[in-house]
């Protein structure tokens, strides 16, 4: 839906869904990441989400990294380079029309719905 733009993207960050249970010295989970609920991070489970979040977000579309290795290692966090320095998107990562002509893309909403839509929502509000 969004590929068209240039002034907004949605980009999947794939870096949990081949992420495993962090374990411990004696290869038991490493409940230091989880809340007292066991279903929650803690601090320490957060932090390493938003790194792997951080660094997901600098790597190129179709070259993420897919899993987390829960190592609590501050080095491990990517800063832009200069050759790059922004979020990677489908466009920027070199597989978006970069020949697109805003002016003439259509919405896909025509107008008349909006105004139907919004006559409709005042008469239900007002019952």
């Amino acid at each position: 839906r969004y590929e068209q733009r240039e002034d907004f993207a949605v980009v999947i960050q794939p870096f949990f869904r081949n992420t495993l249970m962090p374990l411990d010295s004696t290869s038991k989970p490493d409940m230091s990441f989880f809340a007292a609920d066991c279903f929650h991070f803690s601090v320490r489970g957060y932090a390493e989400m938003a790194m792997a979040l951080w660094n997901n977000m600098l790597e190129p579309v179709r070259e993420k990294q897919t899993y987390n290795n829960f190592t609590h290692d501050r080095s491990k966090l990517r800063c832009p380079n200069h050759e790059k320095p922004f979020l990677f998107t489908q466009r920027n990562s070199g597989f978006g029309n970069s020949d697109l002509n805003l002016e003439k893309t259509e919405s896909s909403v025509p107008y008349w719905a909006i105004i139907v839509t919004a006559v409709a929502g005042v008469l239900v509000g007002s019952l």
